[in-house]
């Protein structure tokens, strides 16, 4: 029982681990990422790519690991990234201190993010991305924006979608989940 109550006050679940759906995320984070590593490689110079990858990487653990918890919504997907990402050019071109700007960029964007109700924990880093990248990706200035990041986001969300809509309880995003749920209850004859 101490095991059990420690294991509870640290968080870590005790529900059972399903084999499928382990293998179903890593496939499907695989090929989210190699999806977001094309799109990079041939619009942007390799060096400056792997810098964008990294948030991109926290968001296919979302979508393909949790494709169904809020953060991992469409809306909170796409705005998420894309509102952090003008917030971190934005951090980068007017305050000078380089420190204080990386620490704004991810501030700000929780705040961006919090206003416009597309929390997405991996925005931050795409605020910070830019503001600590290199020479090359502050050349981009507000195509930043554009692509990599709204490119990039755009590539993800279609694999999510179009992985997930191929198993009934993973379905992608979560309102296709529930009314599936619900059509399928209607016509079994149980409520949903």
């Amino acid at each position: 029982m101490k095991a059990q109550r420690f294991f509870s006050l640290i968080g870590l679940s005790q529900k059972p681990i399903s084999l499928q759906d382990n293998m179903l995320s890593l496939i499907g984070g695989f090929l989210g990422i190699l999806g977001i590593f094309l799109c990079s490689y041939v619009l942007l110079d390799p060096e400056v790519a792997v810098y964008i990858v990294p948030s991109m990487g926290a968001s296919a653990v979302l979508l393909f690991a949790a494709p169904h918890v809020p953060f991992s919504q469409p809306w909170n997907v796409f705005g998420g990234h894309l509102v952090s990402a003008a917030i971190g050019v934005v951090c980068w071109q007017v305050i000078p201190d380089y420190s204080i700007a990386a620490s704004a960029s991810v501030g700000l964007a929780i705040g961006g993010m919090y206003f416009l109700r597309c929390i997405h924990p991996p925005g931050g880093a795409t605020a910070l991305a830019f503001v600590i990248g290199p020479e090359q990706l502050h050349e981009l200035a507000y195509m930043y924006v554009i692509h990599p990041v709204l490119l990039n986001t755009l590539t993800l969300l279609l694999i999510a979608f179009a992985f997930n809509i191929f198993f009934n309880w993973r379905q992608y995003p979560a309102h296709l989940h529930a009314t599936h749920r619900v059509i399928t209850s209607v016509a079994s004859g149980y409520p949903p």
